[in-house]
């Protein structure tokens, strides 16, 4: 390769793969109904604007760095965009070919570019390549079914963006795209050294956009080994280790990255290493470890724990979810951050499913009181020590879930904010909206499971986009009468935003009712046993009163209450 050249001569005669312990395929596709700009449609607004000006230099398509490999080039930098540009043309050719054949120089353009007989020009890592080969390269696929990674489904949906939005462009669009792709010129650097790699991948993401924590915390570790470690049997050796360790992270990130943020699995994983609740810094407190003697050995089991935090929250996010109410109804309340060290730790010490649903239970109920009663008090104090006596040799629950009650009962002023009397009080007036959700979704389930034995509880996910009504509209109905109380200063103040005068309906169902009369919107209250409920509330030709409501949230309350 040379280092300045364009796309086609880059890809040109070479095979391109991103190693398995790289980052998958991150860029976003823009959503139906949103006007967040991704790197997708700026992806392809750039090359548009670049085609509608009268630029005479070519498009640039920045730096890209590489290990030079015996038959292939492993990219270390630059695999967003040259996976984004793969995608791009195998849409671009696809629309091309269904107008007319190829023209010789195309049919070359895209054998350079995508693919020269059995051999595809770029791959991406191993455990998404198959679905990039047969929906984008080979396009013998078009289902969605059975992707596995977040990734894979990056990959689909940038590819039918880019089919959609190509679908009726004419065929000069179409050729100067390719042309402007392909004379698009870049600058590469090759190593044959990986140190050198990693070098130069700190050097370069020191600057512009950053990469993420764990991203540098995985060049640091490489980087150190390489400069520290005792030989080359020993460097190749830990290299590899490393190397398997993030192959398996990424897996698991591309499993679960839509629930949790890759770098709040690296906080969570000092936490339990260190064993403190206190670790707020990754990079700081890395680079604190890695200026020691030992600094190898802690790679080595950092790595190691690392690997498994990810392991351990993708089946904890993913299976264990799906099958397991407890976990599912943690999750489903959001905001779990203080819980997670807790949930490392009890998969770490191979503690029981059923242990694992009752802890999370326990931790529900906290952070739901930390999220309800909204305290300035510090509850990373409070529950630190519970936290530190938690480990191999003393693995029981039972402290933590002790403790929990305790600060759920006492009336110690120290220990006191999140205790059952703050939580009557929190619940009387108004609440976060999600958290409200949150409650109304256990609420349902207690309504339901009344003279049911054996009943299974719905999930919360099973609602469709799940919104908060307000019976009496937040605005008064213009046409009276309207059924619902008289719309003074005490109603508007005291009433209209309290877990009494709210219900939980799909997104569609709420758009429905809106601000109709109390009579409509009784007549649609029959989804679900609260619907129900609220209707049997109402006396015939009667009012949504103050004293409905009030009844209303008065047994909410008392429901919850023996929940949390």
């Amino acid at each position: 390769m040379e280092s300045s050249t364009t796309i086609r001569k880059m890809m040109a005669g070479n095979k391109i793969v991103v190693p398995a312990y790289q980052r998958a395929y991150s860029w976003d596709t823009p959503m139906a109904e949103s006007d967040r700009n991704t790197q997708i449609d700026v992806f392809l607004s750039d090359l548009e604007e670049y085609s509608r000006s009268n630029a005479i230099s070519p498009y640039y398509f920045g730096h890209f760095l590489f290990e030079e490999k015996p038959k292939e080039f492993n990219v270390i930098d630059g695999q967003q965009r040259l996976t984004s540009i793969v995608i791009f043309l195998s849409a671009v050719f696809a629309r091309l070919k269904s107008i007319r054949a190829l023209s010789d120089d195309e049919e070359d353009c895209y054998e350079d570019m995508v693919k020269r007989r059995n051999v595809i020009r770029f791959g991406t890592v191993d455990y998404d390549n198959q679905v990039f080969i047969d929906y984008v390269i080979e396009q013998n696929r078009s289902d969605h079914n059975g992707l596995e990674t977040e990734s894979s489904r990056r990959i689909v949906r940038a590819f039918d963006f880019f089919k959609k939005h190509l679908s009726d462009k004419s065929e000069n669009y179409l050729t100067k795209m390719l042309c402007i792709v392909g004379e698009a010129t870049c600058t590469t650097h090759l190593v044959q050294h990986e140190s050198e790699a990693i070098q130069m991948f700190i050097f370069q993401n020191s600057r512009g956009k950053r990469p993420s924590n764990l991203e540098i915390v995985k060049a640091q570790f490489m980087h150190h080994v390489h400069l520290h470690g005792d030989g080359e049997a020993e460097v190749g050796s830990l290299i590899e280790e490393i190397k398997g360790r993030f192959e398996k992270i990424y897996k698991s990130i591309s499993s679960i990255e839509y629930r949790i943020n890759e770098d709040d699995v690296l906080l969570y994983t000092l936490r339990v290493y260190f064993n403190s609740l206190w670790e707020t810094n990754s990079l700081d407190r890395i680079s604190q470890m890695l200026a020691n003697e030992n600094q190898l050995d802690f790679i080595k089991s950092f790595s190691r724990s690392l690997s498994s935090s990810f392991e351990y929250l993708s089946l904890f996010f993913g299976k264990h979810e799906r099958e397991n109410f407890a976990i599912h109804s943690l999750i489903s309340l959001g905001g779990i951050a203080v819980a997670l060290p807790f949930v490392i730790k009890a998969y770490r010490y191979g503690l029981s499913l059923n242990e694992i649903e009752k802890l999370c239970s326990y931790l529900e109920s906290l952070v739901l009181r930390h999220r309800l009663i909204g305290t300035r008090a510090d509850i990373t104090s409070r529950i630190n020590n519970v936290f530190k006596e938690f480990t191999e040799s003393n693995k029981e629950i039972s402290p933590i879930i002790e403790h929990i009650e305790r600060m759920k009962t006492t009336t110690d002023w120290w220990w006191a904010y999140w205790n059952n009397e703050r939580l009557n009080e929190s619940l009387q007036g108004r609440i976060n909206h999600s958290v409200a959700k949150h409650l109304l979704w256990k609420y349902e389930i207690h309504l339901e499971r009344q003279g049911k034995a054996g009943y299974l509880p719905c999930r919360f996910d099973r609602i469709i986009s799940p919104e908060l009504e307000h019976i009496a509209p937040t605005t008064e109905p213009e046409s009276k009468p309207h059924g619902y109380e008289n719309y003074d200063e005490e109603f508007i103040n005291q009433f209209l935003n309290c877990l009494g005068n709210y219900l939980l309906l799909s997104k569609s169902h709420n758009c429905a009712v809106g601000n109709i009369s109390l009579t409509q919107k009784l007549a649609t209250y029959t989804h679900n046993e609260q619907q129900r409920e609220v209707r049997s509330l109402v006396p015939e030709n009667g009012m949504w009163s103050k004293e409905l409501i009030q009844q209303r949230k008065d047994k909410i309350i008392a429901v919850i209450m023996t929940i949390f």
